[in-house]
């Protein structure tokens, strides 16, 4: 397994040849991924929303300063929108172009797998590495969006591989690769970049004893790497955005607004971590829920978890025995260290979210660490290198699958028989409840929406899905029965690959739910450019909107908002609204009244929450043009 002598693989037992390899991962990437890409349209929130930076990052020439609808926006590091309004300028503003880097770090994050699992644990295990990257349920659910954690986890990586080759292998122009990467984490993530590196860099070097090798790592040089790359920013968008002196609402821990010193560094990393940070937006999930969920964001390989993790307590006093025995031979030494590094990474990260307010993708860093050493465990299973564990380990793990797979099969048929009768109906909006779990502040709250009716407009995913899971995983246990490992556990990949392409085709179906690129179109195709568009509630609410109408409309969105966060504290650009210069896109419920039915033809939008509002304010002088799940659409005045 992880620690055991190094044994030589029969050819028997060999993992397929690179080519086939790579074969494999670009078909799984290709079908899992690739859609993506197309489907569904940017979503309202904060997938359109940080599209919105990177399209005035593309178009304005200021790459400092970041601004949605106008409005600054620079809580959070540039780098990734920077990479999106590149891609913008080659390929247009589009669904593909947004959610290209994302693709690419999840291909560069099963490369990475491949490369480091290869090399510590063999040719199976990186084959694993990879499949498991590429088919983990949690990878797939938030790669669906425009948010950095992909990206950040491949910096990270590369960071640790580096230090860890640079040490192992006495190359230490790689310790470069470790500064750099942490530079570039930084225009990901901010300060938490260097914190994670230096959680799990800082216990290595002191368990393995090559802290006293401390001039190998490039202490000057490195420094000045990092800063040279993370420092421009910092300095720039400080300098640009300076304190203003005035106060944001009646919040007693803000008082006056800070310029982005405070704001970046104080509100957005300090406050944060101990749910402090004003507006106070985020939920945290319950301990419980925090740790167990990761079962499902690893799910299939996670069926393998628990083995991993008890033979690990088992023989840790061994473990950490190897790890400072320099009389081992290299190879062995490298395996055991890559072990120690990737366990030591996962525990500091998932222990600091633990105790920060947290969504459920913050821990996507550790995912892949988790993932290689599952899959050289079971490499190290079947190859016979894996003391503590027999074959009983894999068929049991490969049995549940398999019960698992018949259970939701049959959970998915009662759906589906469920809402026989009923007629399919496009927009999926109108069949769900309602629920609001957690405010929807969680990022998979509308998984509770879903009803039995809701089912008539799953039927290909949903019936996609049930016989996956009922052929696939039967289909792999039988093959391990029969003790053909490889093949079983590239089965279980197939088959994770197989049933996210399902995922996705009912994840695409909620497009009328999440995205309201429908009105947009209608805008667009009925509207002039003269128009105006209006929210009756938050930017983010009809964010999709706001980004499929900027090159027709080319001004911001209106808001029926209190400007400068006063009784508004959920607003995601409260900051930058209280800057002077802040484009007057701000009214009143009285402003809108007066000047609603005058000049240029106006549209407004509201979620059912605001609906209720807006009728009761403009009464009969409302026009309905269109309504989408929870959200509608009216003018003011009637359409020829």
């Amino acid at each position: 397994m992880l620690i055991t002598q190094e044994k030589t693989r029969p050819a028997a037992i060999a993992a397929p040849p690179v080519k086939m390899v790579w074969l494999l991962f670009l078909a799984i990437f290709a079908a899992v991924q690739v859609a993506s890409l197309f489907t569904p349209p940017l979503m309202d929130d904060v997938d359109a929303g940080h599209a919105q930076v990177a399209q005035h990052f593309a178009e304005s020439g200021d790459w400092v300063t970041a601004k949605t609808n106008g409005i600054r926006y620079i809580e959070k590091p540039p780098l990734p929108w920077w990479l999106v309004a590149i891609v913008y300028r080659v390929a247009g503003q589009n669904s593909f172009a947004t959610h290209l880097p994302n693709a690419l770090a999840m291909l560069g994050l099963t490369w990475l797998a491949w490369v480091w699992a290869r090399r510590a644990w063999g040719a199976r295990a990186g084959l694993y590495a990879g499949l498991s990257v590429l088919t983990a349920m949690g990878p797939f659910l938030f790669t669906r969006f425009i948010i950095p954690e992909a990206i950040l986890s491949l910096f990270l990586l590369i960071a640790l591989y580096g230090m860890l080759t640079g040490i192992e292998f006495r190359q230490p122009a790689r310790f470069y690769w470790s500064w750099a990467m942490v530079g570039l984490a930084m225009l990901i993530k901010g300060m938490i970049a260097p914190v994670f590196f230096a959680g799990a860099a800082i216990p290595y070097l002191l368990i393995t004893g090559e802290w006293r090798h401390w001039r190998t790592w490039k202490p000057v040089s490195g420094p000045l790497l990092l800063l040279a790359i993370a420092a421009p920013w910092h300095i720039l968008v400080g300098l640009a955005n300076p304190d203003q002196g005035h106060a944001v609402g009646n919040h007693p821990t803000v008082g006056n607004v800070h310029g982005f010193w405070w704001f970046y560094l104080v509100n957005e990393h300090f406050l944060r971590f101990f749910g402090q940070r004003y507006p106070h937006d985020y939920n945290k999930l319950p301990f419980a829920a925090y740790w167990l969920l990761h079962i499902v964001w690893l799910f299939p390989w996670s069926l393998f978890l628990p083995g991993l993790l008890w033979a690990a307590w088992k023989m840790r006093g061994r473990w950490f025995a190897q790890v400072r025995d320099v009389r081992i031979d290299g190879e062995r030494r490298f395996r055991v260290r890559s072990a120690l590094l990737l366990t030591v990474f996962s525990a500091f990260t998932l222990l600091f979210f633990s105790i920060s307010t947290n969504q459920e993708y913050y821990t996507f860093p550790v995912w892949p660490p988790l993932l290689m050493l599952t899959a050289a465990a079971v490499a190290g299973v079947e190859e016979g290198d894996a003391p503590l564990f027999s074959k009983a380990w894999l068929r049991g793990g490969q049995g549940v699958f398999a019960v698992i797979g018949v259970l939701v099969s049959v959970a998915l048929a009662w759906g589906l028989w469920d809402s026989r009768n009923l007629p399919y109906v496009s927009d999926i909006g109108v069949l769900l409840a309602h629920r609001a779990v957690a405010g929807y502040t969680l990022s998979m709250s509308h998984f509770f929406d879903l009803t039995g009716p809701s089912f008539a407009a799953l039927r290909l995913p949903a019936g996609l899905a049930a016989i996956t899971l009922v052929v696939g995983p039967l289909l792999g246990w039988v093959l391990r029965r029969r003790g053909k490992d490889l093949e079983a556990t590239i089965s279980i990949a197939v088959t994770a690959s197989v049933f996210l392409v399902a995922a996705h085709i009912a994840f695409a179906r909620f497009e009328p739910m999440l995205s309201s690129k429908q009105f947009a179109d209608t805008i667009v195709r009925r509207g002039s450019p003269a128009d105006s568009f209006i929210i009756m509630g938050e930017q983010s609410d009809a964010s999709s909107v706001i980004f499929y109408t900027h090159n027709f409309l080319r001004k911001p969105a209106l808001l029926v908002y209190p400007r400068c966060g006063q009784h508004g504290e959920g607003s995601t650009i409260l900051w930058g609204s209280c800057y002077p210069d802040a484009p007057d896109i701000f009214y009143s419920d009285e402003r809108l009244s007066q000047s609603w039915g005058t000049g240029e033809r106006k549209w407004l939008f509201a979620q059912d929450e605001n609906r209720t509002k807006a009728e009761r304010l403009l009464g009969g002088r409302l026009y309905l043009v269109q309504t989408l799940a929870d959200k509608a659409l009216w003018t003011d005045r009637a359409l020829k």
